[in-house]
C-alpha cells in the first residue's frame, strides 16, 4: 500500500494505491488509486492497507486505469445489483466521485455521485474548476511529449 500526503492549490489530498475499502454489506473494491481531500486527507492512519469504511469516512475520490479492463470499470464495477435496488459500487461505498481513465483513447469518463444515484460529469466536483478536458489534452499529449514535458503543459493550465 502507497499512501502520499500533498498540498496542492492549498488541497490537502492523502492517495492511496492497492488499497482495498470494505463497507459491511457490500462488496470490497480496490480502485487504481483512492484519493482523500481537505479535512478527510489525514482520516486514514498511514500504512492501512485495508480501509474500513464502516470505522473510516470513503474516499472523495477514485480513478480506475482502464488499460484492458474499460468494461469492467464501466459495468462490473459500476453497477451493483443489491436485494434493494440496483446501484453503483462506490455509490454503496459512500465515495463522492469516480474517474475511469481509458488510456486507449485519452479519454476520462467521470461521474458525481449522489444520493440519487451517479451522472456524469465534465467538470470535478471535488475538485472545482478541474474540467476533465484539461486532464484528456495531457494524455493526448503523453503519447508525443516526455513527462514532464506533459507536467510543465499541465501546470501552466492552471496558472
Amino acid at each position: 500500500m502507497h499512501n502520499s500526503r500533498k498540498r496542492c492549490k492549498g488541497i490537502l489530498a492523502t492517495g492511496l494505491d492497492t488499497t482495498t475499502f470494505r463497507k459491511t454489506g457490500v462488496q470490497d473494491c480496490q480502485p487504481d488509486v483512492a484519493y482523500y481531500l481537505r479535512e478527510s486527507a489525514q482520516a486514514i492512519p498511514a500504512g492501512t492497507g485495508i480501509v474500513n469504511l464502516d470505522r473510516y469516512p470513503a474516499p472523495d475520490l477514485v480513478i480506475e486505469i482502464a488499460k484492458t479492463s474499460l468494461l469492467d470499470d464501466l459495468g462490473t464495477k459500476r453497477c451493483l445489483t443489491t436485494s434493494r435496488f440496483a446501484s453503483t459500487l462506490y455509490e454503496e461505498l459512500g465515495i463522492a466521485e469516480y474517474w475511469v481513465v481509458d488510456v486507449q483513447n485519452a479519454e476520462i469518463i467521470a461521474y458525481a455521485i449522489a444520493e440519487q444515484g451517479s451522472k456524469r460529469i465534465q467538470e470535478s466536483q471535488v475538485l472545482p474548476g478541474l474540467a476533465m478536458s484539461i486532464l484528456e489534452e495531457a494524455l493526448r499529449r503523453s503519447r508525443e511529449m516526455s513527462q514532464s514535458e506533459v507536467g510543465a503543459w499541465l501546470l501552466s493550465q492552471f496558472q
